[in-house]
């Protein structure tokens, strides 16, 4: 008994979610699908609907209320769909109720959302009547009663996205087949289309008269592409465009200027982001958290990290029917313009709170706004009047005519250069080396001007190529730095300088001078009352005096110690610790040194700082195989190196002197194992391949005997789709997100949006994580 329609098409995937929506079903009287426009909610409730027959015995009925707009006709229609007649004796809901009274029904409201407060009211009377009656609503917006099951519906994973095309392509054009030759294609397609699956029928039927490959390279004008679907279909799901125009409708003005303003944003975002860029006059910014949340209800925003701090999201093609809106309304390069500012800023402020105790939460705010620091540092144009960064430079206000077409302007270019360097810790320790190498040598092309700017863009770079162990080019820019330092007459630039040419005196093994230029570096930031400046030099001078004999080693290490415990300081604060042990090993107090070294690796446990971690797992294989413990050496060289190729670093490659020790420790346990036992504890070690397993195997916990805190790939707990295990197996070979979309015939944009699923999945805030994950369970070749 019912009015379901037949099936014209085959249902495909979401068999999990039409079993828990039959379980909701049987414990609550409301349950309500919410989703964007095309994802699917309709479908999976009349699957869940038809599969539902039998327990209700009464009858499952549908009332499709897309084409009713008016509310006074909404019980009209719900008495029609049910076969109650209108006898005008009383209230038509009255009269509904009273027919579904001791009755076993289930009603399939769909598509209320232009109606939501009408039907909320109607879903009330019922089910306060009807004590049996269970009703499974759609709506891109919940009802908003009490005792209502929200139920999310979310687009199709990887394989029921690429299924779903394979079944309706199968439809219209039965020779075309997914095979290897174009399986890479299908996945791009599908991945360009958020697996919506209103996008991948559409899709489908264009694959009529075009390749797969035609297809794909298409979506960049989407929504023309995506034009044409059933002549039998609702006016709002024949296009992609009408599905979102259908939401932008339902949305009033103000929730509209906030949806098109989203849109700046790469990636996900956090509410102090949309405040600052997307409130203005028009828009006041305590009104913003409100739209906000109208946008989330109505589904057009979503949750992205629900683990973590709130941080939100816009489907690809909801983001870009906002772009196209906003760069209609004109708005667009003010919006850019905010944007860059903004993250201009917060890099600026973490940089200046870096010798402090919010590292951790710095490194993870910065991982977090990855995708969308490099989209400002993409842009263009001018920057305000009054940044403090770029000293004497006018800049035009970009809301002006002019401004508009300023593009590549010398404010513009100087601040991407001022971003790029805010960002030192991030592309350091944060794990992004080659982003920042990459986005600071354009910078420093682009921007050649002798501000203030480029000087501290210079000294960045030279941290980074420091890093990377390439001395060549990091001392150019710092020569560069010096000489700008002189021709601005800045002292703290100037002295800044002098550390980093330490450093590189360290690496290239000239300790003596190392020391010299350190303690000139402490000396000037004393007298320009920068402790900041003293700090951070002072420990990297302590750092430097502890391996050697310099006498003043041990005052200097005491005032290093104060000072970066006065401040909070860790990630120094552990490098010099680390050094400290290493002295000790030299001395050979062994006890000393392992101590020395585990709180060093203590002190970074959360920051994902594998680079550094590395160095001190390195070390730690030198001591322990003084201790005579061949084994467990040769293991933490393993782990070393596997935790150095997740970020194109080498402890042993950087410095002569560590090149020497590396090989006399790899001599030592080969000696003690044989070459085979070596090679045995060596890729034993390679599994140590995540900073806290390294950390934990250092500390001594049973790794071995632990359960992986991870889910394998391997199995079917994976939360990762095929496609991201894809993705995932290519950042483990240290690809950036351009070479896995080239090597995935994918646009970068899919590639970001699939890396940042995968650390939301996960649980990760870098991808050295990821790659560290997916080599621990040594993936077989063909698995992705």
């Amino acid at each position: 008994m019912g009015n379901l329609p037949a099936r014209f098409t085959t249902f495909v995937g979401r068999r999990q979610q039409v079993v828990e929506l039959r379980r909701l079903l049987g414990t609550t009287r409301l349950v309500t699908l919410t989703g964007a426009g095309g994802v699917g909610k309709t479908r999976l409730a009349l699957e869940t609907a038809a599969v539902s027959v039998k327990a209700f015995p009464d009858g499952v009925w549908l009332v499709d209320l897309a084409s009713v707009h008016d509310p006074e006709a909404v019980a009209g229609v719900v008495a029609s769909a049910l076969n109650v007649p209108d006898q005008g004796g009383q209230p038509v809901l009255e009269h509904v109720a009273l027919q579904l009274a001791r009755r076993r029904v289930l009603l399939v409201l769909d598509n209320c959302e232009h109606l939501v407060d009408v039907c909320a009211r109607l879903v009330h009377t019922l089910l306060s009547a009807v004590a049996d009656l269970r009703v499974l609503a759609t709506s891109r917006e919940p009802l908003g009663l009490t005792g209502e099951q929200v139920f999310p519906v979310r687009p199709l994973d990887h394989a029921e996205a690429m299924e779903l095309l394979r079944d309706r392509v199968g439809a219209v054009r039965p020779e075309l087949l997914i095979t290897e030759a174009n399986r890479a294609a299908v996945a791009r397609l599908c991945e360009d289309l958020d697996g919506v699956p209103l996008a991948i029928e559409l899709a489908a039927a264009r694959l009529r008269t075009l390749t797969v490959e035609q297809a794909a390279q298409r979506l960049e004008n989407r929504f023309a592409f995506l034009s044409t679907g059933s002549r039998t279909a609702r006016p709002n799901q024949r296009s992609l465009r009408a599905a979102i125009e259908w939401s932008w409708e339902l949305c009033s003005p103000a929730e509209r200027l906030l949806w098109q303003r989203l849109s700046v944003f790469a990636g996900s975002f956090g509410l102090d982001a949309v405040e600052t860029v997307c409130a203005d006059d028009g828009m006041e910014k305590t009104g913003v958290l409100y739209l906000l949340d109208r946008l989330i209800a109505q589904s057009v925003v979503e949750h992205a990290d629900p683990a973590g701090l709130p941080r939100y999201r816009l489907l690809e093609s909801i983001r870009e029917y906002g772009w196209e809106r906003l760069r209609d309304s004109g708005e667009a390069e003010l919006l850019l313009w905010r944007h860059r500012d903004f993250f201009r800023d917060l890099a600026e402020h973490l940089h200046q709170d870096w010798v402090g105790p919010r590292q951790q939460e710095i490194l993870s705010r910065f991982r977090a706004e990855h995708r969308n620091l490099l989209t400002a540092l993409e842009y263009h144009g001018p920057v305000r009047a009054d940044t403090p960064a770029v000293h004497g430079m006018d800049a035009a206000d970009p809301r002006s005519h002019s401004a508009r077409h300023v593009g590549s302007g010398l404010g513009g270019r100087q601040a991407r250069l001022a971003l790029a360097a805010a960002l030192r810790h991030h592309w350091v320790a944060g794990g992004f080396l080659g982003d920042g190498r990459r986005q600071l040598e354009r910078a420093l092309v682009e921007a050649p001007e002798p501000t203030t700017v480029r000087a501290h863009a210079l000294m960045t770079a030279a941290y980074v190529a420091q890093m990377q162990g390439d001395l060549t080019a990091a001392d150019q820019w710092l020569d560069e730095a010096e000489e700008l330092a002189e021709r601005l007459d800045d002292e703290v630039m100037r002295a800044h300088v002098w550390g980093h040419q330490g450093v590189s005196e360290l690496f290239h093994g000239r300790r003596g001078d190392a020391v010299s230029l350190m303690e000139k570096a402490v000396t000037a930031h004393t007298v320009c009352g920068d402790g900041v400046g003293v700090t951070v030099w002072l420990v990297a001078l302590a750092t430097v005096q502890a391996v050697g004999d310099n006498p003043r080693a041990e005052e200097t290490r005491r005032r290093a110690l104060a000072a970066a415990d006065a401040h909070g300081e860790r990630w120094s604060r552990a490098h010099l610790e680390m050094s400290l042990g290493r002295r000790a090993w030299a001395l050979g107090d062994y006890g000393e040194a392992r101590t020395l070294t585990l709180s060093a690796l203590r002190a970074l446990r959360g920051f994902g700082a594998d680079a550094r971690i590395a160095k001190m797992v390195e070390q730690l294989a030198w001591i322990t195989a003084a201790g005579g413990d061949h084994e467990r050496a040769g293991r933490l060289l393993g782990s070393a190196r596997v935790l150095e190729e997740r970020t194109g670093t080498s402890a042993y490659k950087e410095s002569p002197v560590n090149a020497e020790y590396h090989a006399r420790c790899e001599k030592a346990v080969t000696r003690a194992l044989g070459r085979a036992g070596y090679d045995r504890a060596w890729k034993g070690g390679t599994a140590l391949d995540t900073p806290a397993r390294a950390i934990d195997y250092a500390l001594e916990v049973d790794v071995a005997a632990a359960p992986p805190a991870e889910p394998s790939p391997l199995t079917e707990s994976s939360p990762l789709t095929r496609r991201e295990r894809q993705v995932a197996a290519l950042v483990s070979q240290g690809m950036t997100n351009r070479r896995i979309a080239a090597e995935l015939v994918l646009s970068p944009r899919t590639v970001d949006g699939h890396v940042d699923r995968i650390l939301t999945k996960l649980g990760y805030s870098c991808r050295a994580q990821v790659a560290a994950w997916w080599a621990a369970y040594q993936m077989p070749p063909g698995t992705g």
